[in-house]
């Protein structure tokens, strides 16, 4: 019988509190119910064991960070992925060794075996989003995998308003692409900006989609988190995790403030179809990007 060409999506969207223990067993409850409901391909959002805790420089947060793979989540997830036959894409805030901490997405296949991570790429720098303390960035590369329901591709957060980072792992054969993401606004901000730094948000996705020919997931927590200690005003988290289609269609969308389960099915048939009919792949001028590699073009010829 031929492969479905067919491919349900989990993605997870929820709040978090304090305690890492309750925010993993809940990921694990919503996963479970996921794949009793048909999902084969689960995400999480980023960095689902914690609040956001990079609101604020304390180096009593790197207590969060955990192992790979021999850290709680991972070894919860490698279990329900083989008890349940899914794919797991699980984002993490990793140890990986005394003073060198990630923020990570460690993706396991069906079987319950990792099947590699990506390390993020791009790490923020903005008023209550001061990662560069906490994340040193990754050294992974863009990176694509076959997983036993199709190839995919994961990239974390920030990395989602860079171009270059979608077209390096569609280059790869991804058919996915999977954004575990936490993003929100400054609740002063809101009113005079908030439709239009989720216009920017949503639109950079379905653009990536459009541009490679893919599918793109992305997967927010919601909620309104101020850090024990922080104060102020905190950060509320919009939610509306999302799927496009491969012509960046809005194939189904979660709500600004309600944890959901999103099932969402793609068919992986119409990668090779768009990418046909709208060969961008095809037309790239290879020969005249060089300066790609460069900080700025200074000078010109």
């Amino acid at each position: 019988m031929p492969k479905s060409s067919i491919v349900k999506l989990g993605l997870l969207q929820h709040a978090c509190v304090a305690d890492p223990k309750v925010n993993l067993a809940k990921a694990l409850a919503l996963a479970e119910k996921a794949a009793k409901r048909g999902a084969q391909i689960i995400c999480t959002q980023e960095m689902f064991r914690s609040q956001y805790f990079c609101q604020s420089e304390d180096h009593d947060h790197f207590a969060l960070a955990e192992s790979i793979p021999d850290g709680p989540s991972t070894v919860a997830f490698r279990k329900l992925a083989k008890k349940h036959g899914v794919v797991v894409i699980a984002s993490l805030f990793e140890k990986r060794a005394s003073g060198l901490y990630h923020n990570t997405a460690v993706i396991i296949d069906a079987d319950g075996s990792v099947l590699g991570v990506y390390r993020k790429m791009h790490i923020p720098d903005d008023p209550l989003f001061y990662e560069k303390f906490y994340f040193t960035p990754g050294d992974t590369g863009f990176k694509a995998w076959d997983t036993k329901f199709g190839r995919i591709g994961v990239l974390v957060c920030w990395d989602q308003w860079y171009p270059e980072a979608a077209r390096l792992t569609a280059m790869q054969g991804a058919e996915i692409l999977f954004y575990p993401t936490a993003i929100g606004w400054h609740p002063k901000e809101k009113a005079e900006y908030g439709v239009n730094q989720h216009g920017a948000w949503e639109t950079i996705q379905r653009s990536h989609a459009v541009a490679n020919g893919c599918y793109v997931a992305a997967i927010n927590r919601v909620g309104h988190e101020i850090i024990k200690g922080v104060g102020g005003d905190g950060l509320e988290f919009w939610g509306q995790s999302f799927v496009a289609g491969t012509s960046g269609q809005i194939l189904a969308k979660a709500s600004v403030d309600k944890e959901e389960i999103m099932i969402v099915p793609v068919d992986l048939s119409k990668v090779d179809v768009t990418r046909t009919h709208w060969p961008f792949l095809r037309d790239r001028r290879i020969d005249a990007y060089g300066s790609l590699t460069k900080r700025f073009i200074d000078e010109t010829a």
